[in-house]
Protein backbone atom coordinates (compact mmCIF):
# COMPACT_ATOMS: atom_id res chain seq x y z
CA UNK A 1 0.00 0.00 0.00
CA UNK A 2 1.08 3.43 -0.69
CA UNK A 3 1.64 5.83 1.89
CA UNK A 4 0.64 9.70 2.41
CA UNK A 5 3.25 11.83 3.22
CA UNK A 6 3.89 15.90 3.77
CA UNK A 7 5.62 16.44 0.82
CA UNK A 8 4.50 19.12 -1.02
CA UNK A 9 2.65 18.57 -4.71
CA UNK A 10 4.15 21.14 -6.74
CA UNK A 11 5.66 24.54 -6.08
CA UNK A 12 2.46 27.32 -6.02
CA UNK A 13 2.37 30.25 -7.84
CA UNK A 14 0.11 33.38 -8.12
CA UNK A 15 -2.90 33.19 -10.47
CA UNK A 16 -6.76 34.07 -11.03
CA UNK A 17 -9.02 32.96 -8.93
CA UNK A 18 -12.10 31.43 -10.20
CA UNK A 19 -15.76 30.85 -9.24
CA UNK A 20 -19.30 30.28 -10.51
CA UNK A 21 -22.90 31.86 -10.15
CA UNK A 22 -25.06 28.31 -10.65
CA UNK A 23 -24.04 26.46 -14.55
CA UNK A 24 -22.64 30.03 -15.88
CA UNK A 25 -18.71 30.40 -15.03
CA UNK A 26 -17.46 33.86 -13.90
CA UNK A 27 -13.95 34.72 -13.74
CA UNK A 28 -12.83 36.92 -10.93
CA UNK A 29 -9.75 37.92 -9.09
CA UNK A 30 -9.43 37.05 -6.11
CA UNK A 31 -6.33 36.83 -3.39
CA UNK A 32 -5.06 33.75 -2.23
CA UNK A 33 -5.64 32.46 0.96
CA UNK A 34 -2.82 32.02 3.08
CA UNK A 35 -1.18 28.77 2.38
CA UNK A 36 0.31 27.45 5.60
CA UNK A 37 -2.82 25.44 7.09
CA UNK A 38 -2.44 23.69 3.11
CA UNK A 39 1.26 22.17 3.85
CA UNK A 40 -0.73 19.37 6.09
CA UNK A 41 -2.40 17.95 3.32
CA UNK A 42 -1.22 14.38 3.53
CA UNK A 43 0.57 14.02 -0.48
CA UNK A 44 -0.11 10.90 -2.12
CA UNK A 45 3.37 8.73 -2.97
CA UNK A 46 3.08 6.13 -5.83
CA UNK A 47 2.98 7.99 -8.92
CA UNK A 48 5.03 8.50 -10.97
CA UNK A 49 8.17 11.06 -11.22
CA UNK A 50 7.17 11.91 -14.87
CA UNK A 51 3.91 12.25 -14.22
CA UNK A 52 4.79 14.17 -10.97
CA UNK A 53 6.35 16.62 -13.52
CA UNK A 54 4.16 16.64 -16.07
CA UNK A 55 1.01 18.30 -13.62
CA UNK A 56 3.15 21.00 -12.90
CA UNK A 57 3.82 21.69 -16.15
CA UNK A 58 0.18 21.37 -17.03
CA UNK A 59 -1.52 23.46 -14.90
CA UNK A 60 -1.69 26.89 -17.04
CA UNK A 61 -2.71 23.89 -20.07
CA UNK A 62 -5.75 22.49 -18.52
CA UNK A 63 -9.14 22.29 -20.66
CA UNK A 64 -11.05 24.60 -19.10
CA UNK A 65 -13.61 25.41 -21.75
CA UNK A 66 -14.43 23.82 -25.20
CA UNK A 67 -15.77 25.44 -28.79
CA UNK A 68 -15.82 22.22 -31.28
CA UNK A 69 -17.19 22.22 -34.44
CA UNK A 70 -20.08 20.56 -33.43
CA UNK A 71 -23.64 22.13 -32.72
CA UNK A 72 -25.79 22.16 -29.83
CA UNK A 73 -23.13 22.57 -27.00
CA UNK A 74 -24.36 22.54 -23.39
CA UNK A 75 -22.05 23.30 -20.51
CA UNK A 76 -22.48 21.94 -17.11
CA UNK A 77 -20.74 21.82 -14.40
CA UNK A 78 -17.09 19.20 -15.00
CA UNK A 79 -18.99 18.52 -18.49
CA UNK A 80 -19.43 20.12 -22.31
CA UNK A 81 -22.28 18.02 -23.80
CA UNK A 82 -22.64 18.58 -27.92
CA UNK A 83 -26.15 17.13 -29.20
CA UNK A 84 -25.60 15.58 -32.42
CA UNK A 85 -28.99 14.20 -32.38
CA UNK A 86 -28.81 9.96 -31.92
CA UNK A 87 -26.03 10.48 -29.74
CA UNK A 88 -24.41 13.01 -27.94
CA UNK A 89 -20.30 13.80 -27.84
CA UNK A 90 -19.49 14.61 -23.88
CA UNK A 91 -16.15 16.43 -23.26
CA UNK A 92 -15.22 15.94 -20.04
CA UNK A 93 -12.89 19.09 -18.72
CA UNK A 94 -10.56 19.92 -16.40
CA UNK A 95 -12.90 21.64 -14.07
CA UNK A 96 -12.99 21.06 -10.40
CA UNK A 97 -16.93 21.99 -8.80
CA UNK A 98 -18.44 21.73 -5.92
CA UNK A 99 -20.58 23.49 -3.63
CA UNK A 100 -22.19 24.59 -7.33
CA UNK A 101 -19.54 26.53 -7.68
CA UNK A 102 -16.38 26.04 -9.67
CA UNK A 103 -13.34 26.14 -7.70
CA UNK A 104 -9.92 25.43 -10.03
CA UNK A 105 -8.70 23.69 -13.17
CA UNK A 106 -7.04 20.44 -12.53
CA UNK A 107 -4.51 18.86 -14.49
CA UNK A 108 -5.48 15.57 -16.60
CA UNK A 109 -8.38 15.60 -14.26
CA UNK A 110 -10.71 15.16 -17.60
CA UNK A 111 -8.88 12.43 -19.11
CA UNK A 112 -9.05 10.69 -15.83
CA UNK A 113 -12.60 11.04 -15.24
CA UNK A 114 -13.38 9.69 -18.76
CA UNK A 115 -11.59 6.94 -19.26
CA UNK A 116 -11.87 5.66 -15.45
CA UNK A 117 -15.91 6.22 -16.14
CA UNK A 118 -15.16 3.74 -19.65
CA UNK A 119 -13.33 1.49 -17.85
CA UNK A 120 -16.31 0.69 -14.83
CA UNK A 121 -19.10 0.98 -17.93
CA UNK A 122 -17.30 -1.88 -19.23
CA UNK A 123 -16.69 -3.40 -15.70
CA UNK A 124 -20.36 -3.21 -14.63
CA UNK A 125 -22.43 -3.93 -18.30
CA UNK A 126 -23.27 -7.53 -16.44
CA UNK A 127 -25.45 -5.22 -13.91
CA UNK A 128 -27.10 -2.86 -16.26
CA UNK A 129 -26.03 -1.37 -20.05
CA UNK A 130 -24.28 1.70 -20.55
CA UNK A 131 -25.02 4.72 -22.96
CA UNK A 132 -21.33 4.54 -23.81
CA UNK A 133 -20.53 4.27 -27.68
CA UNK A 134 -16.75 4.51 -28.03
CA UNK A 135 -14.11 7.59 -26.71
CA UNK A 136 -12.22 8.94 -29.78
CA UNK A 137 -10.27 11.25 -27.35
CA UNK A 138 -8.90 10.67 -23.67
CA UNK A 139 -11.53 13.19 -22.60
CA UNK A 140 -14.42 12.34 -25.07
CA UNK A 141 -16.80 9.95 -25.02
CA UNK A 142 -19.49 9.05 -27.75
CA UNK A 143 -23.00 8.32 -25.65
CA UNK A 144 -26.31 7.03 -27.47
CA UNK A 145 -28.64 9.73 -26.86
CA UNK A 146 -31.46 8.76 -24.08
CA UNK A 147 -33.92 10.49 -21.75
CA UNK A 148 -32.06 11.28 -18.69
CA UNK A 149 -34.22 10.90 -15.93
CA UNK A 150 -34.30 14.29 -13.79
CA UNK A 151 -32.78 12.41 -10.35
CA UNK A 152 -29.62 11.86 -9.34
CA UNK A 153 -29.02 8.19 -7.39
CA UNK A 154 -26.51 8.76 -4.40
CA UNK A 155 -25.26 5.43 -2.70
CA UNK A 156 -23.62 5.80 0.56
CA UNK A 157 -21.94 3.40 2.83
CA UNK A 158 -20.51 5.69 5.34
CA UNK A 159 -22.16 8.65 8.09
CA UNK A 160 -19.77 11.20 5.95
CA UNK A 161 -19.64 14.34 4.04
CA UNK A 162 -19.39 18.24 4.36
CA UNK A 163 -22.06 19.77 1.54
CA UNK A 164 -25.11 21.02 2.26
CA UNK A 165 -27.06 17.25 0.98
CA UNK A 166 -24.43 15.22 2.80
CA UNK A 167 -25.56 12.66 4.87
CA UNK A 168 -23.30 13.81 8.05
CA UNK A 169 -24.71 17.61 7.78
CA UNK A 170 -28.13 16.61 8.10
CA UNK A 171 -27.54 13.99 10.82
CA UNK A 172 -25.60 15.92 13.06
CA UNK A 173 -28.38 18.99 12.55
CA UNK A 174 -30.81 16.19 13.79
CA UNK A 175 -31.98 14.20 10.92
CA UNK A 176 -33.14 11.02 12.02
CA UNK A 177 -34.47 10.13 8.23
CA UNK A 178 -33.05 11.44 4.94
CA UNK A 179 -34.18 10.68 1.62
CA UNK A 180 -36.61 8.07 3.47
CA UNK A 181 -34.00 6.49 5.19
CA UNK A 182 -34.14 6.23 8.98
CA UNK A 183 -30.72 6.19 11.33
CA UNK A 184 -30.64 5.52 15.08
CA UNK A 185 -28.95 7.94 17.27
CA UNK A 186 -25.39 8.11 18.60
CA UNK A 187 -23.55 7.68 15.29
CA UNK A 188 -20.35 9.51 14.66
CA UNK A 189 -19.21 11.19 11.82
CA UNK A 190 -17.24 8.77 9.08
CA UNK A 191 -19.28 5.90 10.82
CA UNK A 192 -20.14 2.28 8.75
CA UNK A 193 -23.75 2.51 8.02
CA UNK A 194 -25.53 -0.82 8.92
CA UNK A 195 -26.36 -1.53 5.24
CA UNK A 196 -26.03 0.94 1.83
CA UNK A 197 -28.32 3.56 0.90
CA UNK A 198 -29.49 5.62 -1.48
CA UNK A 199 -30.09 9.27 -0.71
CA UNK A 200 -31.36 10.99 -4.12
CA UNK A 201 -31.29 14.08 -4.99
CA UNK A 202 -33.37 16.01 -7.83
CA UNK A 203 -31.33 17.35 -10.54
CA UNK A 204 -31.33 21.40 -10.18
CA UNK A 205 -30.13 23.71 -12.67
CA UNK A 206 -28.25 25.56 -9.81
CA UNK A 207 -28.53 23.50 -6.76
CA UNK A 208 -29.21 19.84 -6.21
CA UNK A 209 -32.13 19.31 -3.60
CA UNK A 210 -32.87 15.73 -1.85
CA UNK A 211 -35.63 13.94 -2.04
CA UNK A 212 -37.03 10.88 -1.28
CA UNK A 213 -38.14 7.91 -3.07
CA UNK A 214 -41.92 8.13 -2.54
CA UNK A 215 -42.04 12.00 -3.70
CA UNK A 216 -40.05 11.15 -6.82
CA UNK A 217 -43.12 8.93 -7.72
CA UNK A 218 -45.36 11.39 -6.48
CA UNK A 219 -44.20 14.38 -8.27
CA UNK A 220 -44.00 12.19 -11.62
CA UNK A 221 -40.04 12.24 -11.87
CA UNK A 222 -40.01 8.47 -12.31
CA UNK A 223 -43.00 5.71 -12.41
CA UNK A 224 -42.66 2.89 -9.30
CA UNK A 225 -41.59 0.38 -11.65
CA UNK A 226 -38.49 2.67 -12.76
CA UNK A 227 -37.66 3.57 -9.72
CA UNK A 228 -37.44 0.19 -8.62
CA UNK A 229 -35.23 -0.89 -11.65
CA UNK A 230 -33.14 2.31 -11.46
CA UNK A 231 -33.04 2.30 -7.43
CA UNK A 232 -31.72 -1.90 -7.59
CA UNK A 233 -29.60 -1.69 -10.50
CA UNK A 234 -27.60 1.43 -8.47
CA UNK A 235 -26.85 -0.80 -5.88
CA UNK A 236 -25.96 -3.47 -7.26
CA UNK A 237 -23.81 -1.41 -9.19
CA UNK A 238 -22.63 0.47 -5.52
CA UNK A 239 -21.69 -2.71 -3.93
CA UNK A 240 -19.66 -4.76 -6.85
CA UNK A 241 -17.47 -1.29 -7.06
CA UNK A 242 -17.08 -1.79 -3.11
CA UNK A 243 -16.06 -5.32 -3.73
CA UNK A 244 -13.15 -4.41 -6.71
CA UNK A 245 -11.61 -1.29 -4.48
CA UNK A 246 -11.61 -3.58 -1.74
CA UNK A 247 -9.35 -5.85 -3.58
CA UNK A 248 -7.51 -2.87 -3.80
CA UNK A 249 -6.99 -1.65 -0.61
CA UNK A 250 -9.58 1.26 -1.29
CA UNK A 251 -12.84 1.81 0.19
CA UNK A 252 -15.58 2.78 -1.49
CA UNK A 253 -17.50 5.27 0.52
CA UNK A 254 -19.97 7.00 -1.44
CA UNK A 255 -20.84 7.68 -5.24
CA UNK A 256 -23.60 9.20 -7.49
CA UNK A 257 -24.95 7.40 -10.52
CA UNK A 258 -27.54 8.84 -13.57
CA UNK A 259 -29.98 7.17 -15.55
CA UNK A 260 -31.98 7.53 -18.62
CA UNK A 261 -34.27 5.84 -21.19
CA UNK A 262 -32.77 5.40 -25.33
CA UNK A 263 -35.08 5.20 -27.89
CA UNK A 264 -36.77 1.92 -27.41
CA UNK A 265 -37.52 2.31 -23.51
CA UNK A 266 -34.47 0.91 -22.88
CA UNK A 267 -32.86 2.10 -19.44
CA UNK A 268 -28.77 2.74 -19.50
CA UNK A 269 -26.39 3.99 -16.42
CA UNK A 270 -25.54 7.30 -18.72
CA UNK A 271 -23.01 9.21 -16.59
CA UNK A 272 -19.44 8.70 -14.96
CA UNK A 273 -19.43 5.46 -12.56
CA UNK A 274 -16.91 4.95 -9.51
CA UNK A 275 -14.56 8.06 -10.61
CA UNK A 276 -12.77 10.17 -8.05
CA UNK A 277 -14.72 12.86 -8.92
CA UNK A 278 -18.31 11.11 -8.33
CA UNK A 279 -16.98 9.01 -5.44
CA UNK A 280 -15.22 9.18 -2.20
CA UNK A 281 -12.62 6.75 -1.44
CA UNK A 282 -10.39 6.08 1.78
CA UNK A 283 -7.51 4.38 2.18
CA UNK A 284 -9.25 0.55 3.61
CA UNK A 285 -6.08 -0.29 6.24
CA UNK A 286 -6.08 2.64 8.40
CA UNK A 287 -9.50 3.33 8.28
CA UNK A 288 -10.30 1.65 11.47
CA UNK A 289 -8.03 3.24 13.69
CA UNK A 290 -7.84 6.26 12.53
CA UNK A 291 -11.39 6.43 13.31
CA UNK A 292 -11.27 4.92 16.69
CA UNK A 293 -8.79 7.59 17.39
CA UNK A 294 -11.49 10.60 15.96
CA UNK A 295 -9.26 11.28 13.32
CA UNK A 296 -10.66 11.53 9.32
CA UNK A 297 -9.86 8.91 6.76
CA UNK A 298 -6.90 8.88 4.99
CA UNK A 299 -8.94 9.95 1.64
CA UNK A 300 -8.14 9.74 -1.51
CA UNK A 301 -10.50 12.25 -3.35
CA UNK A 302 -11.29 15.85 -3.55
CA UNK A 303 -12.55 15.80 0.37
CA UNK A 304 -10.29 17.87 1.60
CA UNK A 305 -10.38 20.92 -1.29
CA UNK A 306 -13.64 21.14 -0.27
CA UNK A 307 -13.18 21.47 3.61
CA UNK A 308 -10.00 23.49 2.59
CA UNK A 309 -12.70 26.10 0.99
CA UNK A 310 -14.84 25.37 4.07
CA UNK A 311 -12.47 26.10 6.56
CA UNK A 312 -12.32 29.85 4.70
CA UNK A 313 -14.86 30.98 3.45
CA UNK A 314 -19.41 30.23 2.80
CA UNK A 315 -18.52 28.48 -0.22
CA UNK A 316 -22.65 28.62 -1.17
CA UNK A 317 -22.93 32.15 0.10
CA UNK A 318 -19.82 34.08 -0.55
CA UNK A 319 -20.03 36.40 -3.95
CA UNK A 320 -15.77 35.65 -4.31
CA UNK A 321 -13.83 32.64 -2.92
CA UNK A 322 -10.31 32.04 -2.19
CA UNK A 323 -8.22 30.90 -4.78
CA UNK A 324 -7.41 27.22 -4.06
CA UNK A 325 -3.82 26.77 -3.64
CA UNK A 326 -1.24 25.65 -6.26
CA UNK A 327 -0.07 22.83 -3.97
CA UNK A 328 -3.48 21.51 -3.06
CA UNK A 329 -4.04 21.66 -7.08
CA UNK A 330 -1.13 19.45 -7.93
CA UNK A 331 -2.20 17.00 -5.08
CA UNK A 332 -5.44 16.45 -6.21
CA UNK A 333 -4.50 15.70 -9.66
CA UNK A 334 -2.25 13.31 -7.79
CA UNK A 335 -4.68 11.32 -6.71
CA UNK A 336 -6.28 11.27 -9.63
CA UNK A 337 -3.71 9.61 -11.43
CA UNK A 338 -3.28 7.41 -8.45
CA UNK A 339 -6.53 6.18 -8.68
CA UNK A 340 -6.74 5.32 -12.01
CA UNK A 341 -4.05 3.33 -12.18
CA UNK A 342 -4.98 2.00 -8.62
CA UNK A 343 -8.49 0.69 -10.26
CA UNK A 344 -7.57 0.07 -13.60
CA UNK A 345 -4.26 -1.28 -13.36
CA UNK A 346 -3.39 0.55 -16.36
CA UNK A 347 -0.62 3.34 -16.48
CA UNK A 348 -1.67 6.61 -16.92
CA UNK A 349 -0.81 7.84 -20.80
CA UNK A 350 0.22 11.59 -20.63
CA UNK A 351 -0.46 13.75 -22.98
CA UNK A 352 1.52 15.66 -25.33
CA UNK A 353 1.70 19.00 -23.35
CA UNK A 354 3.09 21.26 -26.34
CA UNK A 355 -0.16 20.32 -28.29
CA UNK A 356 -3.58 22.58 -26.64
CA UNK A 357 -5.90 20.02 -25.76
CA UNK A 358 -8.77 21.35 -27.92
CA UNK A 359 -6.54 20.64 -30.92
CA UNK A 360 -6.18 17.77 -30.05
CA UNK A 361 -9.49 16.81 -29.26
CA UNK A 362 -10.81 18.33 -32.81
CA UNK A 363 -8.05 15.82 -34.37
CA UNK A 364 -9.37 12.97 -33.04
CA UNK A 365 -12.92 13.64 -33.76
CA UNK A 366 -12.45 14.23 -37.07
CA UNK A 367 -10.26 11.21 -37.58
CA UNK A 368 -13.36 9.10 -35.88
CA UNK A 369 -15.78 10.59 -38.53
CA UNK A 370 -17.56 12.83 -36.19
CA UNK A 371 -16.90 16.32 -37.20
CA UNK A 372 -15.52 17.89 -40.41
Amino acid sequence: MQSLSMKPACAQTQRRGVGAVGRRVVVIRAQAAPSAPSSSVESISGVRQEVVDAIAKARHNCLTATNLPLPNRRQGKVRDTYDLGDTVVIVTTDRQSAFDRLLASVPFKGQVLNQTAAWWLGATAHIAPSALLSCPDPNVAVMKKCAVFPVEFVCRGFMTGSTDTSLWTHYKAGSRNYCGNAFPDGMRKNDRLAKNVITPTTKAEDHDVPISPADIVAQGLMTQAEWDTVSSAALRIFEFGQVEAAKRGLLLVDTKYEFGKDADGVIHIIDEVHTPDSSRYWLADTYEARHAAGQEPQNIDKEFLRLWFRERCDPYADAVLPEAPAELVCELSKRYVYLYEKITGQPFAVPDLAVPVNERIIANLKKAGICK
